[in-house]
């Protein structure tokens, strides 16, 4: 396991506690994470019946973690990866980030080609059945755990 897989495991386990805490008790029965190491494909389909964390890691560092609820397929399975597709995507932001140019295999025209062959994903899922506020509070502890560049 690398360190983008251990960060991720390890938020997990705390975010039990969190989880609870707010009381909505949570197990690590009742999420699945997938790992899709670069180059990757992006999923081909949201699976049914659930919501979705996804994150993307590359240049060292996490870019973009989002939510999809059980009924946001496109979001999560190809809108990041286009520059016009939805007002925010990570191709938009990567394309505006100075930060990118000085990448080589970078094109500002094209960002989605370098998420998938230089960026790792991990997808979230979870049981619809526990609800959008349960999957607002994971997608706020990563983001304040996690700390990703494109982030408002």
């Amino acid at each position: 396991m690398t360190g983008w897989q251990e960060e991720i495991q390890a938020a997990m386990t705390d975010f039990v506690t969190v989880a609870s805490l707010a009381g909505k008790p949570l197990g690590p029965e009742d999420w699945q994470v997938e790992y899709l190491p670069a180059p990757h494909r992006p999923p081909s389909a949201f699976p049914r019946g659930r919501m979705a964390i996804y994150g993307f890691w590359g240049d060292g560092v996490w870019l973009k973690i989002g939510m999809a609820g059980a009924k946001s397929q496109a979001r999560y399975t190809s809108q990041h990866y286009f520059l016009d597709s939805a007002p925010s995507t990570l191709a938009k932001s990567l394309a505006r980030d100075a930060r990118m140019t000085t990448l080589p295999d970078f094109d500002p025209a094209a960002p989605g080609a370098w998420i998938k062959t230089a960026c790792h994903r991990v997808n979230i899922l979870l049981p619809a059945a526990h609800g959008r506020p349960l999957l607002a509070l994971l997608e706020a502890f990563l983001h304040a755990r996690l700390s990703p560049r494109h982030e408002r």
